[in-house]
């Protein structure tokens, strides 16, 4: 009987990784971080965190996960029983993302809609934040409830369940194997066509021009190594989870690899065709790039529809195609983060994957309806923040140290270098993983903290402490309730 758990082929496994890798943050995130944080100066720091920190990493994560051949969850119990509870952190922290993830998604499905007749209109700023959003930077506007949000994020959680209750090749496989090509076609097409733009070049001289003297700033440094951790989802269980799906023969320091770079090309060739369009931008209207260019969803559901509009019937093309590719790459991405908690219950509470899914899906969907209110955007910026800078940061050191140190990553090492088709790991691998990465994550946690205790505010505070009490109280839950698998406790490893 095939495995249901088990990838058809290493490919779909690198397919796979690489739309988990491929997103929102791709896209909008990564072209405005790259013109912020100097211009062409920023690739020093970017690559020295693709080296230092997204490579080595990566490998070790993979390896544990091949192992292991189960979920995070389970692994974990098996280096250190004692360490449930932190087994069951990751899992469902990273669930927390996937739900405000899943309204990001549910934004951009509007989008798709209407932009096969510009329905944004002449004024995408207002539209946005006052028609469709009903913003207010207060907890009170959780009682003003936005219908047509929570349709798009209801469809958005259809689709998640639809794909990932089938088997793994039938529905997460299959998926990959077509929509992660078609995503870096579309691109393709939509930056070429974006590079001949009248005013391209004002756009690219504005986003390559270095300004050398960033460098010495911490700043460009967090930001860079902030950008490699969460473009490439590192840490997030995707990979361990993947990889534990993988055949006996895989290959992986070179999938790692593989995946470093498609993750890598993607968001800079996205960054020619977005600063082409604002720089087209910017000889239309007269406006200095800078004052055009600005962060998150600004980018994409401001931005954009303005270019869109100037573009007359060129732009009921491009648009469409441009918000499809935008939410592919948002559904690869959830789809990788749904995985990591539903396996980890699957393992634990012995549910067939239909219905863990199910479950998951009804209350991620129930969940993200407090983003589906005039509240929805401020909460979401704050659980991002809660999320990625504190949590998945300080949780990513202690499974750096569990598995170079618990696990003693030394024993990967001729496993890796035996199948390897690229190059070969050693000393120095060890000394990252083991010294270097988790003095890095230090680093860029207290950064992270920092940033969060300057923002404080009275709300901002209670919608934190909810979030902790949900991670605490989840998480003890899973630990405390009894097993229903008599495997809960037993895992073959298969590197010996």
């Amino acid at each position: 009987m095939t495995n249901i758990n088990k990838w058809e082929s290493n490919i779909i496994f690198i397919l796979a990784m690489i739309g988990s890798a491929v997103g929102l943050g791709n896209i909008w995130r990564y072209p405005y971080v790259l013109y912020s944080n100097g211009g062409g100066a920023f690739y020093i720091p970017y690559l020295v965190a693709i080296f230092a920190l997204a490579i080595p990493f990566i490998i070790l994560e993979y390896g544990v996960g091949y192992n292991y051949q189960s979920s995070f969850t389970k692994a974990i119990i098996k280096l250190k029983p004692k360490f449930e509870f932190y087994g069951w952190i990751l899992p469902v922290v990273v669930f927390i993302m996937t739900i405000y993830y899943s309204t990001i998604i549910g934004w951009d499905g509007i989008y798709l809609f209407l932009s096969f007749f510009k329905g944004w209109g002449a004024d995408p700023n207002t539209f946005l934040n006052v028609n469709l959003l009903q913003t207010t930077h207060s907890l009170s506007g959780v009682f003003n409830f936005i219908p047509f949000i929570a349709i798009f994020i209801i469809i958005g959680w259809f689709i998640i369940w639809f794909i990932s209750h089938k088997n793994l090749d039938e529905g997460l496989g299959k998926v990959c194997k077509i929509f992660v090509p078609l995503l870096f076609v579309i691109m393709i097409f939509i930056v070429i066509f974006s590079l001949t733009l009248p005013g391209a070049n004002i756009g690219l001289a504005e986003l390559f021009n270095p300004d050398w003297s960033l460098l010495w700033h911490f700043d460009i440094w967090m930001a860079a190594f902030g950008q490699i951790f969460f473009s490439l989802s590192l840490g997030m269980g995707a990979g361990f989870t993947y990889a534990s799906y993988t055949n006996d023969d895989i290959d992986l320091i070179s999938s790692g690899l593989y995946v470093v770079i498609a993750n890598s090309a993607f968001e800079n060739f996205t960054a020619l065709g977005v600063f082409s369009i604002l720089g087209y931008m910017s000889l239309q209207s007269g406006t200095p790039v800078s004052e055009i260019v600005s962060q998150g969803t600004t980018l994409i559901f401001v931005a954009y529809p303005q270019v869109f509009n100037i573009l007359g019937s060129i732009g009921l093309i491009l648009g469409p195609l441009f918000f499809f590719t935008v939410y592919v790459a948002g559904i690869t991405s959830m789809l990788s983060s749904f995985e990591v908690l539903s396996i980890s219950l699957q393992n634990k509470f012995a549910l067939s994957r239909r219905k863990a899914t199910l479950i998951l899906c009804l209350i991620g969907c129930l969940a993200s309806m407090v983003y589906a209110t005039s509240a929805g955007e401020y909460i979401l910026r704050i659980s991002d923040l809660f999320v990625n800078n504190i949590v998945i940061i300080f949780s990513v050191f202690v499974e750096c140290v569990l598995f170079a140190w618990v696990f003693k990553a030394e024993r990967l090492i001729s496993f890796f270098n035996s199948r390897s088709k690229t190059f070969k790991i050693g000393k120095w691998w060890l000394t990252e993983v083991k010294y270097i990465i988790p003095l890095l994550l230090i680093v860029i946690w207290f950064g992270g903290l920092y940033e969060l205790i300057t923002m404080k505010t009275t709300e901002s505070a209670i919608v934190l402490i909810v979030l902790a009490l949900i991670l605490v109280i989840f998480s003890l839950i899973f630990t405390l309730l009894p097993e229903k698998s008599k495997d809960w406790f037993k895992t073959e490893e298969r590197v010996k």
